[in-house]
């Protein structure tokens, strides 16, 4: 099925409306044009540099992989560290990230510890993830697009439940209980119940913050709100039954991004399982098209690295100042590079791609009315840069940067 036209972002600032706060791989580390696109390598001719540090850090990948002696890895990553830095062109910068994470990975395994986030370092990931949220279309097409299939999904039902399992800062549902708020009949207080599945691992703090930020934003929208958080290991168990409380008249809705399953160690199709026995109104999901555990673990990194240069390029064309930038690679983007590597070794062998997964779990996809694209639209219109677009992508829609994807949004049903 060939894709629509592509929508492009004019680069004015287009309509005021209020907010609340498959490119296919190879499967090995060769065409490195392709990846890197033609604009970087194109100038500069750097071909055979930048394809000997995809092939170091391919051979890094591929011993860990093995369980051969990680201290031949190490010196591998330790000779990256003259090549790269946090500071150069976005593939330079997404190569560093990847190095720092497998090099991080090689120590917790030779000292079998993991590092401790502090309450400081949570500060400074709410702000990096603010200002990420404002100069880049990235998090509002997510949140806009995901929310606006889950209200039609549930036009009518005054009582909603919805299963997260990526509940993050919760900024996606302040949206979503805003526009509960604004279509319920007065005579009726519209209610939602959130369950947020963590791991033990997950902040502590950071949960907190976000159940309090809810609450309080439910007392201002006049919303009945409910927020439990349910441990995700619970599903890991042969003979589990249902971890939380469902009402017969409430109408349930599943929020199942890809990435957060870096973060936990469930095998997906257990999960799905588990969502599909729910019978909710819809799944949405969120993919970073850097979630490939269809490919070998090398693999992976190397298709990752190439979502992740995809990213910084986006973010290099915003007009910020160096600091800002530095802040959101240092607290968002290299977190989420550490997940990806820390989550596929815990699972190093191959499955099936996740939307083949979804498939062979009895989900259908679902398509995107004509209004939540338009809103993916005006999101992109209000990013005064250019570049952007949306796409349609068999049943997904997918927001793209110079005709290369950055994130997709889709939805199903069982």
């Amino acid at each position: 099925m060939q894709p629509q036209a592509k929508r492009y972002n004019s680069g004015s600032i287009g309509y005021n409306y209020q907010t609340v706060p498959k490119t296919p791989f190879l499967d090995a580390p060769q065409n490195i044009k392709k990846m890197i696109g033609g604009n970087e390598l194109g100038s500069n001719g750097n071909d055979h540099y930048y394809q000997g540090i995809i092939d170091q850090l391919y051979k890094a990948a591929d011993m860990i992989q093995c369980g051969n002696n990680p201290i031949l890895a190490q010196s591998i990553l330790a000779r990256l560290n003259h090549q790269l830095s946090p500071i150069g062109k976005p593939f330079e910068r997404a190569a560093f990230y990847f190095k720092e994470a497998l090099q991080l990975l090689i120590h917790s395994i030779v000292n079998n510890m993991n590092p401790i986030s502090s309450p400081f370092s949570l500060i400074l990931k709410i702000g990096a993830y603010k200002s990420f949220s404002e100069v880049s279309p990235f998090v509002q097409f997510t949140n806009f697009t995901c929310n606006q299939a889950l209200l039609e999904a549930l036009d009518g039902f005054d009582r909603v439940h919805i299963v997260d399992f990526d509940i993050g800062y919760g900024d996606q549902w302040a949206s979503f209980m805003q526009e509960l708020a604004l279509r319920s009949n007065n005579n009726r207080i519209p209610s939602l119940k959130i369950t947020a599945f963590a791991s033990p691992t997950n902040d502590h703090l950071e949960l907190s913050l976000t159940r309090e930020n809810l609450v309080n934003f439910a007392n201002e929208m006049n919303v009945g709100f409910d927020f439990e958080i349910v441990n995700i290991d619970v599903l890991a168990s042969v003979t589990w039954s249902l971890p939380f409380r469902v009402s017969d008249n409430e109408a349930i809705a599943v929020n199942l991004p890809i990435s957060s399953f870096s973060s936990y160690q469930i095998p997906f199709p257990l999960v799905l399982r588990f969502v599909k026995n729910l019978s909710p109104k819809i799944v949405v999901s969120k993919d970073r098209g850097c979630e490939r555990t269809d490919l070998p673990f090398p693999n992976h990194i190397v298709h990752a690295i190439q979502s992740c240069t995809n990213l910084l390029e986006s973010l290099d064309t915003v007009n910020m100042n160096l600091d800002t930038l530095q802040k959101i690679e240092r607290f968002l983007v290299q977190p989420s590079v550490e997940k990806i590597i820390n989550g596929r070794f815990s699972f190093l062998e191959k499955t099936q791609h996740w939307r083949s997964q979804f498939l062979s779990c009895g989900f259908t996809p679902l398509t995107f009315s004509n209004f939540a694209e338009s809103q993916a639209l005006c999101v992109i219109k209000r990013t005064p840069v250019r570049g952007f677009h949306v796409e349609r992508r068999q049943s997904s829609l997918v927001l793209c940067w110079q005709h290369r994807e950055l994130v997709s949004a889709s939805a199903w049903r069982c």
